[in-house]
């Protein structure tokens, strides 16, 4: 188990974190999002934990090449949390390394929310403001207020995401190891992970169909009955053909384009609306 005793991230190490945090969103992507910066984010920290064990640090680095989505100010907690359980692996043979993505995918979702609403929603609206009430005076500090007034609150956010996440995640997940309420935790964490990408699946995944059956006022749409039974049912049904295409490793640029013809041939024919 990993203690306040045999830590392996230092200060130091986080530091870096929050340094490499900053290119989070240089390899966006629509397949996984920000996997490639978040990995690249806690590299150091994985090679630091895993110096004796190349076999164990390929396994960490695959798995982290995992979908990644958040508010980027907000990545570098995550990634401490995950350094933290990424230590207790290595000093514990019987950890389950699949909570790690677990926590990973429960967190994105709540602290987006957050993030989203406050840093993109309010703050960055709100130096906008400001900037472009200045600039349409003719002040040349109108740019510059506005970078100011929106990256200055981020920057030590992320600078205090860094430095604390590790900490909370260590002395928080060594004290549930201590009273055995570890693997009560991970199963809650696996479940909330599942909610928020049901969650995501629905909102982010629109498709409907406006086929009906019967004729004139009685008419009944398809649609509203297969919302009736579950809401987004046709979205969840095209997610989970979308991931076994994938998990058979069918090249993403096949899948889009196949994703394009059938709502083109959908919206044409009129199964889709």
């Amino acid at each position: 188990m990993t203690t306040s005793n045999n830590k392996i991230i230092n200060k130091k190490d986080l530091k870096k974190m929050f340094w490499r945090s900053l290119s989070m969103e240089y390899s966006w992507h629509y397949e996984r999002q920000m996997h490639m910066g978040f990995c690249h984010m806690i590299n150091d920290g994985l090679k630091k934990i895993y110096k004796d064990k190349p076999e164990e640090l390929s396994k960490a680095l695959q798995r982290h090449m995992e979908f990644f989505n958040i508010t980027a100010a907000l990545a570098p907690f995550v990634g401490g949390i995950t350094l933290a359980m990424e230590e207790m692996n290595a000093n514990d043979p019987d950890f389950d390394t699949s909570s790690i993505n677990s926590v990973k995918a429960a967190l994105m979702g709540p602290l987006s929310g957050i993030g989203d609403s406050l840093l993109l929603g309010t703050l960055r609206i709100l130096a906008v403001g400001i900037g472009a009430s200045l600039s349409m005076q003719g002040n040349p500090l109108g740019p510059i207020i506005f970078l100011l007034v929106f990256n200055v609150p981020c920057f030590i956010l992320r600078w205090f995401c860094s430095t604390k996440a590790y900490e909370l995640g260590a002395n928080y997940l060594s004290k549930l190891q201590a009273s055995g309420m570890m693997e009560k935790f991970m199963l809650a964490a696996a479940i909330l992970g599942a909610i928020v990408i049901g969650g995501m699946t629905k909102e982010l995944v629109s498709i409907s169909t406006p086929l009906t059956l019967g004729s004139g006022e009685s008419a009944t749409t398809i649609q509203s009955i297969l919302d009736s039974l579950l809401p987004g049912m046709i979205g969840l049904f095209a997610t989970g053909i979308y991931y076994k295409l994938l998990e058979k490793k069918v090249n993403v640029i096949w899948v889009l384009l196949g994703t394009a013809l059938i709502g083109i041939l959908g919206a044409w024919t009129g199964i889709l609306g």
